[in-house]
């Protein structure tokens, strides 16, 4: 077994908030865990590294994408065939590592290319990407938000969810997606229309909690984050009008928040004129409601997750440190928005491994050049070193 020591860094271990200088932490290099971690005088190790008193911090974890989507195309370019799209999914993985996303949970992927691309990834087969949570395709109604081609099931009764999640469990997803409210991107449907019912919704619950798995729900308006919280979901993804006696509920049954502020704040920054006028407006309207909401739920104790909604208009796959800066705009702390990722560690069950720098876990780090408890801008940094289980992939 041959280990590799990281020595003379500032340390922020994603857990404290602080930044501990003349850090070390020791790699096995076989496992890519860390086995010994200190401040001071570094033990010999087969290998070492001087970071040169520069910045380490965790990698990233976003658990909101969808990697087969083109940014640029309106509605994730449904005329890409299998081939195309999964091609341009696995450029987008690289984008995602590049930008110091080391782990992401999928929330809908065309053809169930992130189950295939997932076990692909555990067997070494695609390398320098992210570890995939996979989810396959997204659990829509007929005529719903996420009625597109090759995306989602359709289902229209508890019984039609119950049969459908069985077979995307069995193809081998890992967390299941629901679409509980209208949204942005389709014409005939908003944000304020409840769609999969609670009975519905919690056939998918169930069938999921039976496998230890979790279930998010795409959750714009008020009454479809009621139904999607009473369903008993693991988190409500958007969730821009969620309300007080919403938020009671999510504390009592420690549901997450994933507020993909960046999703939404894409439109009125860079869509004007280019993409149709209502789909604008229908993110524009939402905009001050959901920032205020969403900084209203953390203040008052949810848990607010790390997620993009990656591969919506404008919205690339090295927007996650955009995140970060946009959730420090409404009043949190670089703390608060940093520690984000870590609530998405805990929220996907991986947090035994990932999510913070800890004797036991992965070293999946980022090396920056300043500060990102005094600046979370830092982590946006487009030269920063990033490794994947002790190795450098970037």
């Amino acid at each position: 077994m041959t280990q590799t020591v990281y020595q003379n860094m500032n340390l922020y271990d994603g857990e404290e908030e602080k930044v501990t200088s003349n850090s070390y932490f020791v790699v096995d290099d076989e496992t890519g865990k860390i086995t010994a971690m200190g401040a001071g005088v570094a033990p010999a190790g087969d290998n070492v590294v001087d970071l040169e008193g520069k910045f380490v911090m965790p990698g990233l974890i976003n658990c909101h994408t969808h990697i087969n989507n083109s940014s640029t195309a309106y509605d994730g370019d449904p005329t890409a065939n299998v081939v195309e799209t999964t091609v341009r999914a696995v450029q987008h993985l690289h984008d995602f590592l590049k930008s110091g996303v080391t782990y992401i949970r999928e929330c809908g992927s065309t053809y169930d290319i992130d189950i295939t691309l997932s076990r692909m990834i555990e067997e070494g087969k695609i390398t320098k990407t992210p570890e995939i949570m996979p989810s396959g395709m997204a659990y829509s109604m007929t005529g719903g938000h996420g009625d597109s081609p090759h995306f989602a099931h359709l289902v229209d009764s508890p019984d039609e969810m119950r049969k459908a999640v069985r077979q995307g469990l069995k193809k081998g997803a890992k967390n299941i997606k629901v679409m509980a409210t209208g949204g942005v991107m389709t014409k005939n449907d908003f944000m304020d229309d409840p769609q999969l019912s609670v009975a519905e919704m919690r056939a998918a619950v169930e069938e999921a909690h039976h496998k230890g798995l979790i279930v998010a729900a795409h959750a714009e308006g008020n009454a479809g984050i009621g139904n999607a919280i009473k369903a008993g979901v693991d988190s409500i993804e958007h969730g821009f009008y969620v309300d007080d006696d919403q938020i009671d509920m999510m504390l009592k049954q420690g549901t997450y928040l994933t507020a993909t502020v960046v999703a939404d704040w894409a439109f009125p920054t860079y869509a004007v004129g280019i993409m149709p006028d209502w789909e604008v407006k229908k993110a524009s309207d939402a905009l001050d409601d959901l920032r205020k909401n969403i900084t209203h739920a953390k203040n008052r104790g949810v848990k607010i997750t790390l997620g993009t909604d990656a591969g919506t208009p404008f919205n690339d796959y090295f927007q996650t440190p955009t995140e970060l800066q946009l959730l420090t705009e409404q009043g949190f702390t670089n703390y608060e928005a940093l520690q984000t990722s870590v609530h998405s560690a805990q929220l996907m069950k991986i947090d035994d491994e990932y999510g913070t720098l800890a004797i036991g876990k992965y070293a999946d780090f980022l090396v920056l050049d300043e500060n990102p408890l005094t600046d979370v801008k830092a982590v946006a940094q487009k030269d920063k070193a990033v490794y994947k289980k002790g190795q450098r992939a970037y």
